[in-house]
């Protein structure tokens, strides 16, 4: 990498606060950041410490106010999103590597299997019959592609990878390591004292711009479909059970798991670790706080945390309470002695 500060400002449409000659070698984080590099600060972490960066270029936010006393004496780039100003320039710095279009003489590619142009199927992938695959899709090594599977063009699987059959997936999706696409639900019913198996014979559909996270578990549906809907990020160890239904553009972090049925509207933020029974409804724009048990409806742009779940201002309170519930017994204990002295003495 070698840009001058003015050709970086042309690129991510910034204003110059300093020299526009200055050479920029490379990108780098905020706390490692070499006098040549470029970094950026979008939030209060870290412009309220500036001067704590070596960097020679930072990128901040077009709002932010600079300060004299900051003891930041570099350059900088004011844009609207500094982030994604900031990994556009990474993504020019490190390309993604180009791949041509073939398959590898170790793949086992089923009947009745249609390929897209410039498709990429790497070694050791298994693809069933009747499978269709977009143009520019890219399989990589271990893949595992059920019967009757469709997959979108510009989708990207990543090494071991089970994607079962029916399962349909979107156009530019991009599905992370060890992650299972189609597995049956848990779904059994007693007989005489036994689990019987329920057949699943659903299936999942996951729409366009999504990516899923590594080692995730998506269930078919028992009859009808699970579904993904576009944008959808999840993290990596989620599990989404059958015949759920998720909104468009909706994040779901790390070890979250969803119930059988439930529907997750647009937009919502479920945070990490968070458990949502069966048969429920989380509304649009809602936000589900790290370890929350949510146990029935969520209503639309509600905040709710704690378990069993509750709003996320009483459950603040509810916390500041649990530490001080030891203080408040012993105290408790002392107004019944006292109590029962003052009764004994009027008795």
């Amino acid at each position: 990498m070698k840009f001058s500060v003015n050709e970086i400002a042309k690129i991510i449409q910034a204003e110059i606060i300093g020299d526009a000659y200055f050479i920029v070698t490379g990108v780098s984080s905020f706390e490692d950041a070499q006098p040549d590099d470029i970094t950026f600060a979008c939030d209060s972490k870290f412009l309220n410490r500036l001067d704590q960066t070596n960097a020679g270029v930072i990128i901040i936010p077009d709002t932010f106010s600079i300060e004299k006393e900051s003891g930041y004496n570099g350059i900088f780039l004011k844009t609207k999103n500094p982030k994604l100003s900031f990994f556009k320039l990474v993504s020019m710095v490190h390309p993604q590597k180009k791949y041509v279009g073939h398959v590898h003489s170790s793949a086992t590619i089923g009947k009745n299997v249609k390929i897209g142009k410039d498709t990429v199927i790497e070694s050791g992938v298994f693809i069933g019959d009747h499978v269709t695959l977009g143009d520019h899709v890219h399989l990589m090594p271990n893949v595992f592609i059920g019967d009757n599977a469709c997959i979108g063009s510009h989708t990207v699987i990543k090494p071991n990878v089970s994607i079962m059959e029916r399962s349909v997936i979107g156009s530019y999706v991009l599905v992370h390591s060890g992650t299972v696409i189609g597995s049956d639900g848990f779904g059994f019913t007693q007989s005489s004292g036994t689990h019987e198996k329920i057949i699943h014979t659903g299936y999942v559909q996951i729409k366009d711009h999504v990516e899923i996270g590594a080692c995730n578990t998506i269930d078919r549906g028992t009859l009808g479909m699970t579904v993904i809907g576009t944008g959808v990020k999840t993290d990596n160890l989620v599990h989404i059970a059958h015949n759920v239904k998720v909104g468009d553009n909706t994040l779901i972090v790390a070890q979250v798991g969803i119930a059988g049925s439930s529907i997750v509207g647009k937009n919502v933020i479920i945070a990490g670790k968070a458990g949502i029974s069966g048969h429920i409804k989380i509304g649009d724009g809602s936000i589900v706080g790290p370890y929350t048990g949510v146990h029935s409806d969520v209503g639309e742009n509600k905040i709710v945390s704690g378990i069993p779940h509750m709003p996320h201002g009483r459950w603040r309170k509810v916390v500041s309470i649990i530490s001080r519930l030891p203080e408040m017994r012993k105290k408790l204990f002392s107004f019944e002695k006292r109590l029962k002295e003052l009764e004994n003495k009027n008795e």
